[in-house]
Parts: C-alpha cells; sequence; structure tokens
C-alpha cells in the first residue's frame, strides 16, 4: 500500500525550511553587505576617485590596467596582463567546481568633465586610433565596475571556504569602440585560461536609482553595427545640374529610404534603428560635388533582424543609385566596420535564478526587471555567443531615488545621461551594490557541493 503523506505537516516542514534558508540566506548577506561597506570606507573610496581623477582612451589604458592587476593580485590572484592589447585576467583556483566569469571595461571617453566633482578628470591623453590629443572622461561608469571588481576579488578571497571552482576576473579595454572583447578572446582567451561555465557583467546606471539590482531575461542591451555609405556622382557646375549626377540628392534619397526599412519592412513589435548620424559632402555653394559620405548606428536585439536591416541597407542604396542613371562601377559603396557587436542576450535560466537568489537575499524591493528604452549596445557578447556561454548581464542603480523623483516630476534637474560632460553617480551605494551582487551570485553559481 503506498505511504500516506500529512500534508499539512509537510506544509509546515515546507514554510519552515524555507523560513530557515530566507532567515540564514538574508543574515549572510547583511554580513556581507558590512564586510564591503568596510572595505569601501578604508580602500575602495580612494580607489575609485582615482580612476575617476584618471581615465584612459579605448586601447590605451595603461595606467588603469596596471594598477587594476595590482590590485587583483594583492588579493590572491594569479593576474596576466596585455592580453587583446591593455586587457587584464586574474585568475583565483579554489578546488573542484566550475570556471565563472566576472568582466568589467576599464575605459573613458573623449569628453571633456564638465560634473563639478572635487575628483573630476582634469586628464587628455593622445587618442590611438586618431593620432589627437583629447580631454578624458568616466561618462559612462567603467571606473565603477573596475573598483567593484577589486571589491569583488577581496570578498570571494577572503570567503573561499564558502565555494569551490576557479574565479576568472576580467579586465576589458575598449568597450566603448566595441573592440576589446573580441581582441581579448581572439588572443586565444579561452585556450589560454579556460572556457567559463558561466560569465557574468554589470553596468551601473543613471537611470536606475541608488541600491537596486535590475536584470532581465531578454536582450539589455542590442546589437550595434557601424556603416559607412560612400556615394559616387559626377561633379559639376550648380548652375548646370544636368551635366552631372548630384551626389547629395542621391544621399538625401538614401537617408529617406532608409528609414522604410524599421517602419515597413521590420514586424511591428520587433526592435531596431537605423541612425544616420553624419552625411559629408561638397565644398562650395555653385560646385555639385563628385561624392557623398553618410555614416550609420543600426541597431538589433536578434540576428534576424540585423540581417534584414543590413541586406536592407545595401540593396536600398546600390538600386538607388541604378535609379539616379548611375553606372555599375559609380553604384554607392556600403562598408560595414569591424566596430559592431551582436545583441546581448540573457540567459533565460540563469537570469531566473540570479533574480531569485538576489530578491531571497537582498529584498524584493531592490530587485527590478526593467526592460531597456534605448539601444544601447555592449561588446560582451563577443566574450559568451561563440562558443555559447550562459549568461547573465544585470545593471545596478546609480541615481539618487529623491533627484529621479524630482526630475520625474519637473521640480528637479534632468539626470544626466551617460556620455554626458556632466555625467556622475552615488558611487558609494553603486559600488557597495555591485561587489554584493556580483559576490552573493558567484557564491551560488560556485556552491560547493553538500
Amino acid at each position: 500500500m503506498p505511504r500516506q503523506f500529512n500534508m499539512h505537516a509537510l506544509c509546515r516542514f515546507t514554510a519552515l525550511t524555507a523560513l530557515c534558508f530566507a532567515t540564514h540566506t538574508i543574515a549572510a548577506s547583511e554580513e556581507l553587505s558590512q564586510s564591503i561597506q568596510a572595505h569601501y570606507d578604508d580602500r575602495l573610496q580612494a580607489v575609485f576617485e582615482d580612476f575617476h581623477a584618471h581615465p584612459e582612451l579605448s586601447l590605451a589604458e595603461f595606467r588603469t590596467a596596471k594598477k587594476l592587476a595590482g590590485a587583483l593580485r594583492k588579493h590572491g590572484f594569479t593576474v596576466t596582463e596585455n592580453v587583446g592589447g591593455t586587457g587584464i585576467v586574474a585568475i583565483l583556483e579554489n578546488g573542484q567546481g566550475p570556471l565563472v566569469m566576472m568582466r568589467a571595461d576599464m575605459d573613458g571617453l573623449p569628453i571633456k568633465e564638465k560634473s563639478g566633482l572635487n575628483y573630476a578628470s582634469e586628464d587628455s591623453q593622445l587618442d590611438p586610433v586618431t593620432g589627437n590629443t583629447f580631454p578624458v572622461m568616466h561618462a559612462c561608469g567603467h571606473d565603477v565596475h573596475i573598483t567593484s571588481l577589486i571589491g569583488t576579488a577581496k570578498q570571494m578571497s577572503d570567503r573561499r571556504q564558502d565555494w569551490s571552482g576557479t574565479l576568472m576576473l576580467i579586465g576589458q579595454p575598449a568597450e566603448e569602440r566595441v573592440l576589446g572583447a573580441r581582441a581579448m578572446v581572439e588572443d586565444d582567451l579561452w585556450e589560454r585560461f579556460g572556457k567559463p561555465d558561466y560569465a557574468m557583467a554589470f553596468h551601473v546606471s543613471s537611470a536606475l536609482p541608488s541600491g537596486v539590482v535590475n536584470v532581465i531575461e531578454g536582450s539589455p542591451f542590442a546589437g550595434a553595427d557601424t556603416v559607412d555609405i560612400y556615394v559616387h556622382g559626377i561633379g559639376a557646375h550648380g548652375a548646370s545640374p544636368h551635366a552631372g549626377k548630384d551626389p547629395i540628392v542621391l544621399g538625401s534619397q538614401i537617408v529617406i529610404a532608409l528609414q522604410t526599412l524599421v517602419s515597413r519592412e521590420l514586424p511591428p513589435r520587433q526592435p531596431g534603428v537605423v541612425t544616420v548620424g553624419a552625411f559629408h559632402s561638397g565644398t562650395k555653394h555653385n560646385i555639385i560635388s563628385d561624392s557623398a559620405h553618410l555614416q550609420l548606428t543600426v541597431r538589433n536585439t536578434s540576428a534576424p533582424t540585423r540581417d534584414l536591416l543590413l541586406s536592407g541597407i545595401s540593396r536600398i542604396a546600390e538600386n538607388l543609385g541604378r535609379a539616379a542613371g548611375l553606372p555599375e562601377d559609380k553604384l554607392p559603396d556600403v562598408i560595414y566596420s569591424a566596430e559592431s557587436t551582436p545583441p546581448t542576450i540573457n540567459n533565460a535560466v540563469m537570469a531566473r535564478r540570479l533574480r531569485t537568489l538576489w530578491r531571497a537575499t537582498m529584498g524584493e524591493d531592490r530587485v527590478m526587471a526593467l526592460g531597456a528604452e534605448g539601444m544601447g549596445a555592449e561588446d560582451f557578447p563577443f566574450f559568451t555567443t561563440d562558443p555559447e556561454i550562459p549568461s547573465v548581464y544585470f545593471s545596478v542603480g546609480g541615481t539618487d531615488r529623491d533627484y529621479l523623483t524630482a526630475a520625474a516630476e519637473g521640480s528637479g534637474p534632468a539626470v544626466p545621461s551617460h556620455h554626458s560632460p556632466i555625467f556622475s553617480i552615488q558611487p558609494e551605494p553603486a559600488i557597495t551594490v555591485g561587489i554584493q551582487a556580483t559576490v552573493l551570485a558567484l557564491l551560488d553559481l560556485m556552491a560547493q557541493p553538500e
């Protein structure tokens, strides 16, 4: 005869177990939070302010990488420098278990800082790509990311009794040019250090209130392609347009026609963006130029959307050239830049797992699941798509809640966006919550077997 279970007793046992688990995990999270805060007060605040005051451009993160490498070594990691340029790979082996990667990007932007902070950047740097010298600013929060990586290194090193496996911390160059992740992978990253079983990254967000973590199951960041269209014409006098082929008119027709890719070819519920950010042609009022140059950014959240948009751009440009009567050897040239990246797509199972964990340990009200409104892009997918690695990219709030509320209600100033010269976030809650969420996730993914 099958055993009969007392469902009331089972329910009482289950509820008690859940309560004990919640009490234990919350207590552990509170102890972790206190340890992180002590480290921030003692060391990390000064580290952050130094990173912020001395940003470096993409592919030239020499001081930043050296400082980051030194800090990770102090916490017991074996550090390899100059991976894919200025990239850092730090490894901490701690017995049998999964290999888990946490990445932080290092580069700043060519912007003159006007934040008014007492540790604002006054640095300038030679850009290795353009050969020009620019003022430099951490206008996107990468200083938060690398400071948090150091804090994560300390906590994981101090808690080796609580996890098992291998932790890989990555300091990545050139995210702003979407070049660094691919360069590190092409420098035999996985062959040299092992392919991770899981990968993570986070980004501080000025649009989210301080103290919260945001994680979604879809695409937190879009894919992006940089596209150039070179329109060829036949030069002529402005008074005799019939004697030439005007590339400005043709270029203008291309700009307008490109907008139909999203409005008429992409399914209405499928996101995509085609933006012409620059249009250059001509030298004088009465001269019809013989060339025009269009510069585009193209955004998507799936491979099929990307294919539709990119193939459509070529089709429209070339066939409008034919419609304008250009010979085949003068049709517009469409060039796809290496500055491109696939969309960031979170592993749904892993995202749900971490969201449940964070809500149980950090509190329901501190964990959000808000989709992005814009189509910002990241090069993190170069680490996770080929080969595919289960990954989660989450966000951490960086702006005071009252400030956000006042801005939304119109009673206070607008919140400066990322890449603004007045961009600033609250470093303390952003860094400490970034560390807390990362460490909790790592301890869960690398939990010692029962």
